[in-house]
């Protein structure tokens, strides 16, 4: 066990590793979220599963606070709210979900993140599509492996695996860290 453990943790820090390559990248979706923020825009997040639990962490970290005591930033992770995402799902099909709120809640100059591990969740493609049309900035946060979320969002942080657990580690610290420089920049 104890050597499974260390290939564990020398996996996860190799990809978080090679994730600095992403360092400009991550410089320029920041910028774009402070000067949302500056324009009275918001920021919506979405994803499945484990992906979903990100997006809520993240707007979590909008809305309460990071580090420092500060004003609320608007943030919604768009699962949250179950009789919305049920009564979609239902009337329309579970790959609508993150579309038909996109349609009633965001709007141009907003950012919307679509988050997925593969990058071909059909809900969150929707999603971003949606946002698009709407003009809001659109950001995906994916896995490696060439996939359809990248070839529609705006920008796309890719992280440097193949492997779930990975690629979600790396994505609430990419969440982390553009929490940490927007809190920076906003209110220091």
């Amino acid at each position: 066990m104890e050597t499974q453990i260390e290939q564990i943790l020398d996996e996860s820090i190799r990809v978080k590793n090679e994730l600095k390559k992403q360092s400009s990248l991550i410089i320029e979706v920041t910028n774009l979220i402070v000067k949302a923020y500056r324009n009275n825009k918001k920021i919506i997040l979405f994803g499945n599963g484990g992906s979903a639990a990100d997006a809520q962490h993240i707007a979590a970290e909008f809305v309460g606070k990071f580090y420092k005591d500060r004003e609320s930033l608007p943030a919604l992770a768009f699962h949250t709210n179950t009789s919305i995402v049920t009564a979609i799902a239902n009337d329309y099909g579970y790959e609508y979900i993150f579309e038909r709120q996109v349609s009633s809640l965001v709007n141009e100059g907003d950012i919307v993140f679509g988050i997925s591990t593969s990058g071909n969740s059909l809900n969150v493609i929707k999603g971003l599509e949606k946002a698009k049309e709407k003009g809001a900035i659109t950001i995906g946060l994916t896995g490696q492996k060439e996939n359809n979320v990248e070839n529609i969002a705006d920008y796309c942080i890719k992280i440097p695996s193949n492997d779930t657990p990975r690629i979600q580690e790396s994505h609430i610290t990419v969440g982390h860290i553009i929490c940490y420089l927007v809190e920076k920049e906003l209110f220091s």
